[in-house]
């Protein structure tokens, strides 16, 4: 019933401007707005739908994981933009806050930060 859907995801944030502004200028995404919101254009084709919400809560989860080519090299262009990558309690992280596991069955190599409205992200090789 739902496979030929052009299904999207969506979240909340409280200040549609400053979404604009972090998605569109800090990360480099292509941000189309509406008066509804704002549609991020993702490098897989995906579209994710941004609206404001006057109680926003942030996720406590990762809403947006970004694969990457190189994790050091995202890492350095997103805190020379002024992303600051969360250090979690019992996560071994690098001094950039990458959490690297020992083996590629521990998972990824991955470092999380935080959009203006508080929203987790990621950066993951």
């Amino acid at each position: 019933m739902l496979q030929d859907s052009k299904a999207f995801s969506g979240f909340s944030v409280d200040d549609i401007a400053a979404a604009k502004e972090f998605y569109g200028q800090t990360l480099g995404l292509t941000v189309e707005e509406s008066p509804m919101g704002l549609t991020l254009k993702l490098g897989s084709g995906a579209e994710v739908f941004v609206y404001a919400k006057p109680n926003h809560e942030p996720a406590s989860f990762t809403i947006l994981n970004f694969p990457v080519a190189d994790i050091d090299a995202a890492a350095d262009v997103l805190i020379s933009k002024g992303v600051v990558f969360e250090k979690y309690e019992g996560m071994h992280q690098d001094e950039k806050g990458i959490a690297r596991p020992e083996t590629p069955a521990d998972g990824p190599n991955i470092a999380w930060f935080k959009d203006p409205a508080g929203n987790i992200l990621s950066i993951l090789k």
